[in-house]
């Protein structure tokens, strides 16, 4: 049996899979939707590429940047009559720009996605949402107070066939009950951007002050602490957490080594949570795991283990004979798609672009990025105080 059968015969729900590629296609509409980005970092000039290989679904007005040679690497992102500017309330004033991307410091995401709320725009905001609780609940407010304009925010997963379908596998028991995640975000480096002028070190290097930055929990965790969030329709009870300044002693305030572990008490799950800027073996790690089997994920590719106790009931071996009657890899793994997916930044802005065009709201979107930001900023709490953090009924959404 070739592994495509797989995804058929283990019961797997096939909407996930459907809904990718129906989101992938992007047959919805030919309007063409006027939009800036507002902050030409790494990310923004990421997201300004996708958009570049979009032309039938946006086109860039203006841009903006702090920085004069942040515009400047974006010009080639951008068409040559798209206007760069400094101040992105210049972007909110201009009413030929439908929708803005925000892809700017996170102590900036709350103040700039208000604004553009209260301008009219659509928005797709680059996670984490906000910068701490308190914005995350006044910015849902806002949000819904304005149900005609469309909120996103930059949780690409949710998005992705392969998650699509791993939060299938879970919903439909095919994992059976799942007691035990494990993450991890390594890498082997300072994290550190060169700075031209030692002036703008704070500016360029934000990631790693207090001051604008989560850390490693919002920069990069935060992606699977939102899938759990959502594959499971659940949020964590309890968060425990410890890190601190290992490796690198060069005046960073956010840690470079860090560990959360989550507690799930309505569905009896723990999640571990961990990345370190010391060791870049294990790199992105995501293990999912349930008494009749786990997944491994990449970002763009996963293999499913069944558990031996389960092989017979999930149609893997042969009820009769006990022959495995599917392909599997050396180790035992079964690939869940047959070929790797996108970046997920495709699948996002193609939802986004649905959205905007249908007025649907996506599935990242202020509902969801709250609870995420709630989350990531209780990791941090723990993680910086030493001290449990505990879910709120106000924070429920």
């Amino acid at each position: 049996m070739h592994r495509r059968s797989f995804v058929k015969k283990s019961a797997l729900l096939s909407s996930g899979l459907l809904v990718g590629n129906q989101v992938l296609a992007g047959l919805y509409s030919d309007q063409i939707i006027n939009v800036a980005m507002i902050g030409c970092g790494d990310r923004g000039k990421g997201v300004l590429s996708v958009i570049k290989s979009m032309p039938s679904k946006y086109r860039i007005k203006a841009y903006c940047d702090l920085l004069d040679f942040r515009l400047k690497e974006a010009e080639k992102y951008v068409p040559a009559d798209a206007r760069a500017v400094k101040n992105y309330r210049q972007i909110l004033d201009d009413k030929a720009i439908d929708a803005v991307f925000i892809a700017t410091p996170l102590s900036e995401h709350f103040h700039i996605a208000k604004d553009a709320v209260l301008a009219g725009k659509h928005v797709y905001l680059e996670k984490t949402m906000t910068y701490n609780i308190a914005q995350a609940l006044e910015l849902k407010k806002i949000v819904t107070q304005h149900p005609k304009q469309i909120f996103q925010v930059g949780y690409q997963y949710r998005y992705s066939p392969l998650y699509f379908k791993v939060k299938d596998m879970i919903q439909s028991g095919y994992l059976g009950k799942v007691s035990q995640i494990d993450c991890r975000w390594d890498r082997n480096g300072n994290w550190r951007r060169a700075v031209p002028d030692p002036s703008l070190e704070r500016k360029i290097n934000w990631r790693m002050y207090k001051e604008y930055s989560g850390g490693l929990a919002a920069e990069l965790l935060s992606h699977q602490i939102d899938f759990i969030n959502w594959a499971f329709e659940t949020q964590p009870t309890e968060i425990m957490g410890s890190g601190g300044i290992d490796i690198f002693k060069d005046g960073r305030e956010t840690y470079d080594n860090i560990q959360a572990v989550l507690r799930y008490n309505e569905k009896g799950m723990i999640g571990n949570f961990g990345a370190t800027c010391g060791n870049a073996h294990d790199g992105y790690l995501f293990k999912i795991k349930g008494t009749k089997g786990s997944v491994s994920l990449l970002t763009n590719t996963g293999l499913f283990y069944p558990e031996e106790s389960a092989k017979k009931d999930l149609g893997i071996v042969d009820g009769v004979s006990g022959a495995t009657k599917i392909v599997v890899n050396k180790d035992g793994g079964i690939p869940i798609l047959d070929k790797a997916t996108l970046d997920g930044t495709n699948y996002a802005l193609e939802e986004f672009y649905k959205s905007v065009t249908t007025n649907k709201e996506p599935a990242s979107n202020i509902n969801t990025g709250t609870q995420a930001a709630i989350c990531v900023a209780m990791c941090n709490e723990a993680i910086y105080s030493g001290n449990n953090q505990y879910w709120k009924k106000s924070y429920d959404v």
